[in-house]
């Protein structure tokens, strides 16, 4: 067993880990931060993704260890201050890019790194980048729509595939 401390949505977190435990499971299993999905345990369908470092990681396959003394954040991490929704999860709900909602965390966070490293991407950019992100319920048409809103540009033009 391992002591393991990291910053979580700005605030100190700590716990004992096996060195096996994955980041996923300490989110979910020990913080109680539920809104990180693990769907497949094998880095396939991005329901997992937080960021680390500020970096969109799959967290069902990085360890606990590897994020001791990391700045993470979840989707629990992403609403406003006064506990509104952010600009990207606003246009989710607006855009209608989300239907069970399995994969919508992955999805916000991957979007909010894409967005963070190029503010106003192409569809073709968005597309693209969410390659590593599956959802089995939208067909990801407003998905790509409540991004490129997210990013302030014209919705109108989305081609659906």
């Amino acid at each position: 067993m391992a002591q393991v401390s990291m910053t979580v949505n700005g605030k100190a977190a700590s716990g004992e880990v096996e060195g096996r435990t994955l980041l996923s499971s300490f989110l979910r299993d020990q913080l109680k931060l539920t809104g990180t999905h693990v769907g497949c345990d094998t880095s396939q369908c991005g329901a997992c993704v937080v960021h680390v470092d500020g970096v969109a990681v799959k967290s069902c396959t990085m360890l606990a260890a590897e994020a001791d003394g990391a700045e993470v954040a979840t989707i629990e991490g992403q609403a406003n201050a006064d506990g509104s929704l952010n600009v990207i999860q606003q246009a989710f709900q607006d855009h209608h890019g989300l239907q069970c909602g399995f994969c919508t965390p992955g999805m916000v966070m991957s979007a909010a790194a894409l967005l963070k490293d190029n503010p106003k991407p192409s569809e073709t950019e968005v597309r693209e980048y969410l390659e590593g992100n599956i959802c089995r319920c939208t067909g990801y048409h407003n998905i790509i729509k409540a991004i490129m809103a997210a990013s302030g540009q014209d919705v109108g033009a989305i081609a659906a595939e």
